[in-house]
């Protein structure tokens, strides 16, 4: 990490740029902003930025983000990822050096796969499991990995960043906005209804609503206007070990009752025929 990454970031504090400060303390470096406010790097590489109260939402446990990091690193959303990195190098067009904040950041693996299609890129990883974190710091290991609450202003000077990736996460939108550079590009990834129907039941999964991409419209509209829109569908052959995992890295993994689910799963045959299938939606700002 040095200053062309953290030239991307704020002290939370007072808004002033910060930069990196060893202190003389090794083997890892601190933040630290003109006015004196330092932010140490915790040993598994990430920043902890917050600060004073956070919102009321549940951060990923490690067994949610373990679970997780199985199910990515089997394969089984390459294609998604794929396609989030051709629209990312696609808003980068003209960018030397492009900034790209993933915002809901999680174990790393999609902002990892943009970096290998954008190698000159500067990145923020941003989450607030400092579990997720652990594991993004080592993904992405070039980038600056902080715990934030996207609900909360971002610590990210205006105009500073040239592509915001959000993948099934919490969207602030007047922020994004506020940090987006002119000519600048938010990539959301939202689930479509039936994504993973086939495993709904068994995996206590829930429901994806229908007209889920025009509430994103909406929910939007005031500062972003829609650009395009990509419906991806990645047929799957998931073992009950997947289908597992499944059920233990997304939100429902708070209320699941495992005994419930291990007996479940017990009823599967060796392979289930499943499609996940997602919306990849670009904006510009207004």
């Amino acid at each position: 990490m040095n200053d062309t990454v953290t030239d991307l970031l704020q002290c939370p504090v007072c808004g002033a740029q910060v930069r990196v400060d060893d202190d003389g303390r090794q083997p890892s470096a601190g933040l630290a902003c003109s006015s004196g406010h330092r932010f140490d790097r915790a040993r598994q590489g990430y920043f902890n930025l917050l600060t004073g109260r956070v919102s009321s939402f549940v951060p990923d446990t490690a067994a949610m983000v373990a679970a997780r990091a199985d199910f990515l690193a089997a394969g089984y959303y390459g294609q998604l990822a794929s396609a989030v990195a051709s629209s990312a190098a696609r808003a980068a067009v003209g960018k030397p050096q492009p900034a790209i904040l993933d915002a809901g950041a999680g174990t790393g693996y999609y902002l990892a796969r943009v970096l290998q299609d954008l190698p000159a890129g500067r990145a923020v990883a941003m989450d607030i499991s400092k579990f997720a974190l652990r594991r993004a710091a080592r993904a992405v290991p070039d980038a600056v990995s902080i715990v934030w609450d996207v609900w909360r202003p971002l610590p990210i000077p205006s105009g500073a960043i040239d592509v915001v990736v959000n993948i099934f996460a919490p969207r602030n939108p007047p922020e994004f906005a506020r940090v987006l550079s002119p000519g600048g590009r938010l990539l959301v990834v939202t689930p479509l209804p039936g994504h993973l129907g086939q495993i709904r039941n068994a995996a206590s999964l829930l429901d994806v609503p229908t007209g889920k991409t025009g509430q994103l419209d909406r929910a939007l509209e005031d500062h972003f206007a829609p650009e395009s829109r990509q419906d991806i569908e990645i047929p799957l052959h998931l073992p009950p070990d997947a289908v597992r995992l499944a059920a233990l890295m997304g939100p429902a993994a708070h209320h699941v009752d495992r005994s419930g689910l291990d007996d479940r799963l017990r009823d599967l045959p060796p392979e289930t025929a499943v499609t996940a299938a997602f919306s990849l939606s670009a904006y510009v700002v207004r």
